[in-house]
């Protein structure tokens, strides 16, 4: 029987109860070895907590806002498909973006703001963000490289959002559960979700008694042979 009956009440529980390395552990557990994004993919805040169904976004290097004469209809438009692909964002959805170099930022605070009305888990980027006191003050869980000023506008254009992509290394498809924290970015395959997430919270209802047992005196041998987590 599940702990949860919805998204909502499985990422509330989440936040709640549950950490990504502890779910990560799970994972290696399950066979799937190699989940978590590039280990410099750090949130804005450190006490940031990304969780929710990704919306993957494609982007790419360009050389101008906006082209005449283009054989591509993506290319006359400034910031391509963008603004389509951040006003599809749905609730407890993650815009996670990559595909471009790291010439300039692929988030701010305005992108922010919509996507708070959108009611959007957060976004993480294979890039930087920008605008970061507006988007400190919002409060919205953002996760990049880091942060850097320079604009995508003649340097960068969505080409393609809601289709699988590859973010440094890792394999992304739409409704994947993104969960990231101060610790790193897990990716999460959809199909996996329901069995990772429960054995998640069994681990960490059983690491509990790890930690009582250890206040005691117990040794980390003997807790081990007794609990079989550590």
């Amino acid at each position: 029987m599940n702990l949860w009956k919805d998204d909502n009440e499985l990422f509330q529980l989440a936040k709640k109860e549950l950490f990504v390395a502890l779910v990560g552990d799970v994972m290696d557990k399950m066979g799937l070895l190699h989940q978590f994004l590039p280990q410099h993919i750090k949130p804005l805040n450190s006490d940031m907590v990304v969780i929710g169904r990704a919306l993957p976004v494609l982007e790419a290097d360009v050389f101008a806002e906006k082209l005449e004469g283009t054989e591509n209809p993506i290319m006359a438009k400034p910031f391509g498909i963008m603004f389509e692909a951040l006003d599809s964002l749905k609730k407890n959805e993650v815009y996670i973006c990559s595909g471009s170099s790291y010439n300039y930022a692929l988030w701010g605070g305005l992108m922010s703001t919509r996507a708070i009305k959108l009611e959007a888990a957060g976004v993480v980027v294979n890039g930087y963000s920008r605008d970061t006191n507006e988007i400190l003050r919002l409060d919205f869980p953002t996760f990049a490289a880091g942060t850097f000023a320079q604009d995508q506008g003649p340097r960068g254009k969505v080409i393609d959002y809601g289709i699988p992509i590859e973010f440094g290394g890792i394999l992304v498809k739409p409704g994947d559960v993104v969960y990231g924290d101060r610790d790193g970015v897990l990716i999460v395959p959809s199909e996996a979700v329901e069995q990772a997430f429960t054995l998640a919270f069994e681990k960490a209802r059983g690491e509990k008694k790890v930690q009582e047992a250890l206040e005691n005196g117990m040794s980390t041998v003997e807790a081990f042979e007794t609990f079989g987590i550590m």
